[in-house]
Order: structure tokens, then sequence, then C-alpha cells
């Protein structure tokens, strides 16, 4: 898609980061980390849980979509992240607070015991600028960070 800018299209190209969180988010990679949690009793995280996660808001996200149709310069890679690194041990201590379980740290060898298809992902240190798209877009998220929406309580209500 990028490549069709050299023939007059203007494409961009937005990256989600892991988690896209709001009220709106039924099936992503938050309420699968809750549903570990509440299967084994634990939110853990791996070794010291200092690898970070980018994330942001359904809203701020569609909100880089529509900007980039609207404005972005031919060929734009965008990243539309709100929370640039969210330490994964933070995550893990606002899943632990919402469910109403401890929060541990697991080792590297039993993630994938641990976290599933999620295993070979949770650790890793993914910190993610989205300098680039604030100033070409002049975007500024405006909805509550990672950390807040969790807090919020809609992730933890049970049907």
């Amino acid at each position: 898609m990028i490549g069709l800018a050299e023939r007059g299209v203007r494409s961009s190209v937005v990256r989600l980061p892991p988690i896209v969180h709001s009220s709106l988010d039924h099936h992503g990679f938050a309420h699968i980390l809750i549903g570990i949690a509440r299967q084994t009793g634990v939110a853990g995280y791996v070794a010291d849980g200092a690898n970070r996660w980018p994330s942001v808001h359904t809203l701020d996200a569609a909100r880089v979509y529509l900007l980039a149709l609207e404005d972005a310069p031919a060929g734009s890679r965008l990243h539309a992240v709100g929370d640039e690194g969210v330490p994964f041990r933070d995550i893990a201590a606002a899943i632990g607070r919402g469910v109403g379980v401890p929060t541990a740290s697991i080792s590297a060898a039993d993630a994938g015991e641990r976290f599933a298809f999620l295993g070979g992902f949770v650790a890793v240190d993914n910190p993610t600028s989205s300098e680039l798209t604030r100033k070409l877009l002049g975007w500024d998220p405006a909805h509550p960070g990672l950390i807040e929406d969790l807090a919020q309580g809609h992730y933890f209500e049970q049907a």
C-alpha cells in the first residue's frame, strides 16, 4: 500500500498497539489477560515485568484513522499510540485489582503455559513512539490511558 504513493495514490499505514482498549473492546488482549487471571487466580507478568506494552483508547485510534484519511501525506507510516509503553507489571497489577487476585512474577520458562498463545509476547519490550503521528496529524490522545481505563471497572463486569 505504501508503495502506491509512488503512483500518485495517497496511501498510509496506521499501526495499532497490542492493546486497543475501551468499553467498546469485547475480545482484545486485555480481555484475554483478564480471563487468564480469573482462570489461574493470579495476574502474572514475566520476570520483573519492566517490559513495556504500548496501548491506545479505541476512540483515539479511530481519530487517527480519520485524520489519516483527511490529511496524512502519501506514504505515511503512522502509530496510533496513546500510552507509549506501560510496564507489563502495571498492567498485571491493574488486572489483579480488578479481578481481585494477587499479582505475581512468572518465569520466562512458564510463560507459554501460563499465557497460552500470548506466552511468546508477554515479555516483549515494545515501547512505541507516536511522535511522528502527533506532528503530522496534529493528533493528541484525549481519552483515558490503559491503566485509568482498567480502573474504571467495565473490563471486569461479568454478564
